[in-house]
């Protein structure tokens, strides 16, 4: 895309802005309009029964926080927990949800026509939970619809019907 271009498409303000991340050799993206703050990894209280990918929850300032671990959610990468582990808070439907990723890498913006539709064949990833991919600086990127993963019944953070309880 030439420099015009992109410039013309800012001023249109038709692109969106992701946060990239890193999970193992992996390099993934999620709509930064999600993400609360990041934070380093802190100990999390571990839930009775949950996936192994739910390390537990949290407390966030009063609120109490699930804690899900991407790497261990994509089998992608070991799943270390040290001083350079990184969490990032997402607010996904007036809900807070940490995620354990390698590291955060940037900020990209992306115009509808830079993104590519997701695979249509068997990958590790599950499709449900991409918006596509995109060519950033020569390296493939992943684009998560974390929304979509936030809110699935295979994480049980939410739940079915929550929304018409008490109406």
């Amino acid at each position: 895309m030439s420099e015009a271009a992109v410039q013309q498409s800012v001023m249109a303000g038709d692109d969106r802005e992701f946060l990239s991340f890193v999970l193992g050799e992996e390099h993934y993206a999620l709509d930064i309009t999600t993400v609360k703050e990041i934070r380093g990894y802190e100990q999390v209280t571990k839930i009775a029964n949950a996936p192994d990918f739910i390390k537990g929850v949290m407390n966030l300032r009063g609120d109490i926080v699930p804690v899900v671990d991407l790497r261990i959610k994509f089998n992608v990468g070991e799943a270390t927990y040290n001083e350079f582990t990184i969490v990032i808070m997402l607010n996904v439907d007036e809900r807070i949800v940490g995620v354990v990723v390698d590291g955060v890498s940037d900020v990209i913006r992306l115009s509808e026509e830079e993104m590519l539709p997701p695979p249509e064949f068997g990958v590790a990833f599950d499709s449900r939970y991409l918006h596509g991919l995109a060519d950033v600086d020569e390296t493939m990127v992943i684009l998560v619809n974390i929304e979509s993963l936030i809110n699935s019944n295979e994480l049980g953070l939410v739940e079915v019907g929550q929304a018409s309880v008490g109406e």
